[in-house]
C-alpha cells in the first residue's frame, strides 16, 4: 500500500496537468476571493470578460436581456432577491447610481435570484420604483457567467467596464456613494 500511494499521486496530479489540447486559461473571468476579500478590485491586464450574460427581463414578459444590449457602457451587474433584507436598503442606492451616473454611460443592472416566481421580484421593483432592468434568474444559469461565483453571496455586486471586463466586485451590502466614483472613473476611461 505504501509503495501504491505515490502512483497514485502521481496519476490524480498528472491528471489535472494541462495539455497541448488545454483550453487557454485566463481568457474569461474566474472568480478567487483572495484572503477572504469583500471587495476586490482590477486593473488592466487583469481585468477578464463575462461570456453569456443574459436571461429573461423581470419586468418585460417574452424580452430577453442581454450583457450585449449595453454596449460600450460600463455596467453595474447587481445581484438581489426580494426575500433578502439588505437589497431593501441596496436597491433604492442603486438606482441613485443610476439616475447619477447614467447620462454618463453606465447601466445598472440588476439579477434577481433565487425566487420561486417572478412575481415577489416584480412587487419589490415596483414597491420601490427601481427603473433600471433586472433579469430573472431563478435557476442560478445567468449566474453562471460569472465562474466560480459564490451563488450564496447576496447582495452583491460587480462592475463591468466598457468592454464588458470584470473591474471590481463586492462581496458585500453597498450605499451608491461606495459605487458611484468607480463607475465615473470607468466610464471616463479610453
Amino acid at each position: 500500500m505504501r509503495r501504491l500511494l505515490p502512483v497514485l499521486l502521481l496519476l490524480l496530479t498528472t491528471a489535472c496537468a494541462t495539455g497541448d489540447d488545454a483550453v487557454v486559461a485566463g481568457a474569461e473571468f474566474q472568480f478567487v476571493a483572495p484572503d477572504g476579500q469583500v471587495r476586490l478590485r482590477y486593473e488592466g491586464d487583469e481585468r477578464k470578460p463575462i461570456k453569456g450574460l443574459s436571461g429573461p427581463s423581470l419586468m418585460e414578459e417574452g424580452r430577453t436581456i442581454s450583457l450585449s444590449d449595453y454596449e460600450g457602457k460600463v455596467v453595474v451587474v447587481n445581484i438581489w432577491g426580494a426575500w433578502c433584507p439588505p437589497c431593501r436598503t441596496e436597491a433604492p442606492e442603486m438606482q441613485k447610481v443610476q439616475d447619477e451616473t447614467g447620462p454618463l454611460g453606465v447601466q445598472v443592472l440588476g439579477l434577481d435570484v433565487k425566487e420561486p416566481s417572478p412575481e415577489p421580484g416584480r412587487d419589490f421593483i415596483r414597491n420601490r420604483k427601481l427603473t433600471y432592468p433586472s433579469i430573472y434568474d431563478e435557476s442560478g444559469r445567468t449566474l453562471l457567467a460569472f465562474r466560480g461565483y459564490p451563488p450564496n453571496v447576496v447582495p452583491s455586486t460587480i462592475v463591468l467596464d466598457k468592454r464588458h471586463r470584470v473591474a471590481a466586485v463586492f462581496l458585500e451590502g453597498l450605499i451608491a456613494t461606495d459605487l458611484v466614483p468607480l463607475v465615473k472613473e470607468l466610464a471616463a476611461e479610453q
